[in-house]
């Protein structure tokens, strides 16, 4: 394992423009990152969460026994995400109940908890705002972006909107097209 990991948090002042129309003011993203960024900052590899899980894809919490992340048999030294050789990042995203900005969080528009008045939010928007996680690490193009389940709908995604800015997808437990039975489970 890579031991005891700390969640990160960025905040961002920029409102993020989502497909609905909206408007997602002020708002800060949680995210975790593994190994080491080489000099030439191409060893990135971003990992996509799925539905239920968040930013925290490997290692554990100091302090907490039941912390292990969700992929951490996949990420670590001699791994198939090798930490010696790739720099991870996990994003969670907005509207997560993980930390990032979401329906828990106040509206300083408005004082109260968001609720459901949070604005409804995409993968498309998920992409954007990780996105922008990577541009203030200074990372251009990664060199994998991957995921499962609806992380690697993230990653399919990422092949449309920013296709330039990633060498590789890796797309785990996917199919080309979903039944509605599929999308509940």
């Amino acid at each position: 394992s890579i031991g005891h990991v700390q969640p990160q948090s960025m905040p961002f002042s920029q409102p993020l423009p989502l497909q609905s129309g909206a408007l997602l003011p002020a708002y800060k993203l949680v995210y975790e990152t593994y190994g080491q960024l080489n000099a030439q900052r191409s060893n990135a590899v971003l990992v996509c969460h799925a539905l239920n899980a968040s930013h925290h894809v490997a290692g554990s919490y100091e302090g907490q026994e039941r912390s292990l992340g969700w992929w951490d048999n996949l990420v670590g030294p001699g791994k198939p995400l090798d930490t010696n050789r790739f720099f991870v990042i996990g994003v969670n995203n907005p509207g997560s109940c993980f930390g990032s900005t979401g329906p828990m969080h106040v509206n300083a528009a408005t004082g109260q908890v968001y609720g459901a008045d949070f604005p409804v939010v995409t993968v498309h928007d998920w992409v954007d705002a990780q996105a922008r996680v990577l541009d203030r690490l200074g990372i251009g193009q990664l060199a994998a972006v991957l995921g499962r389940s609806l992380g690697v709908m993230q990653a399919l995604s990422w092949t449309l909107q920013h296709p330039h800015r990633m060498r590789h997808c890796v797309a785990v437990a996917t199919a080309p097209k979903l039944s509605a039975q599929n999308i509940a489970f």
